[in-house]
Formats: structure tokens, C-alpha cells, sequence
């Protein structure tokens, strides 16, 4: 019996259609690209940046429902992540998380203050200067995260839209977390 060989397009047909459907698993579940739209993440990212966000690592959520996949483990405080927007859920953000759901919050002489406390580590979080504004950042104001949420803040806090402003995200929104700037090539690095 005679096999008959594929022809030269089918080949290359079942080729793409396979590379296709892994970069869209890979996409899903596993890694994103996105590029940082605005200056409110300087000097950690500047305005055209390409960043890889992990997505497995927090759990990645199944499109079009609720079902997320176990995480590996749960964000916190000094990861940069990136979630939907809690205004316009059309939108992504990427900010860095300050405190988690159950804990305070207050921004006091240009520092972080969780459960009364100043936060001195990460070192990211120690090095940016907080500014006051907008109905959830006034100072001497003490804000309480809700369960299943975050608070989430800018690095450039004088042009940033963030929790000072809107509020919380919710754990749901959160699509990953910040692994990698891979372009431009001479920014290229590793992020914490």
C-alpha cells in the first residue's frame, strides 16, 4: 500500500495553524507583551518601554469567565502589576502594588504607612517620594483595602492616575505581574 505524501501547502497550512494556536495559548495563559502608554511609572519604566507580563504566576484567567487557574502564588506589596482598569475596564494599568486587602493605608510625609508602620522594603517602594492627592490618598487619611482587593500606585506619583484616585483593584482585574522590559535593547533588564 502507498502512502501518499502531504502536499507542500498542507503542510504549511497544519505549520502555521499550530504555531498560531500555541502563540495564542502562550499569549493567554502564560506571557504578554504590552508597551507603557504614559509617564506615570518613571523612572522603573519610560514611556514606550516593552514589557513581558507573567500571567501564570497569579493565576491566568480563562477569557470570557470568571474561572481563574490555581496561582503560583499571590501578589505583593512592591510587585509592579498589570490589571484592568477598575474606571474603564477597556483599559490596562501597570502600577506597583503598595498594600494588600485587610491592611491600611496612609500616605504621611511622602511615605507609605501600612498598619501604621512605614514601608521601608522593598527597597522600590522606599525610593519614590508619595505626594498627596485625589479622595483616597488625602493626607492623614487612613484607607482600609477591602478583601480581594489591592492598592495600587504609580512610581511617578505627580503624574500618576492610581488607588489615590479611583480606589482599589479589584483581585479580579489583575492580569499579571511585570517580569521583563525587552525593548528598547539598551533598557533591557530583569524587573522586580
Amino acid at each position: 500500500m502507498d502512502i501518499k505524501p502531504k502536499s507542500q501547502v498542507r503542510e504549511w497550512t497544519e505549520s502555521i495553524i499550530i504555531a498560531l494556536v500555541l502563540a495564542l495559548i502562550i499569549r493567554t495563559f502564560i506571557v504578554q507583551a504590552f508597551k507603557i502608554p504614559s509617564g506615570s511609572m518613571i523612572p522603573t519604566f519610560k514611556i514606550g518601554d516593552r514589557i513581558f507580563v507573567n500571567k501564570f504566576l497569579y493565576g491566568a484567567k480563562v477569557p470570557f469567565t470568571d474561572f481563574r487557574f490555581p496561582s503560583v502564588r499571590e501578589p505583593k506589596r512592591g510587585d509592579i502589576i498589570v490589571f484592568i482598569s477598575p474606571e474603564d475596564g477597556k483599559k490596562d494599568f501597570v502600577k506597583r502594588l503598595i498594600a494588600v486587602g485587610g491592611e491600611t493605608v496612609e500616605i504621611r510625609d511622602r511615605r507609605i504607612y501600612i498598619n501604621g508602620k512605614v514601608v521601608d522594603e522593598p527597597v522600590s517602594v522606599r525610593a519614590v517620594d508619595y505626594i498627596n492627592e485625589g479622595p483616597y490618598g488625602q493626607e492623614g487619611q487612613v484607607v482600609k483595602v477591602p478583601k480581594d482587593s489591592y492598592y495600587a500606585l504609580g512610581d511617578n506619583t505627580s503624574s500618576s492616575r492610581d488607588s489615590r484616585y479611583w480606589g482599589f483593584v479589584p483581585k479580579k482585574n489583575v492580569l499579571g505581574k511585570v517580569i521583563f522590559i525587552y525593548w528598547p535593547l539598551y533598557r533591557m533588564k530583569i524587573t522586580k
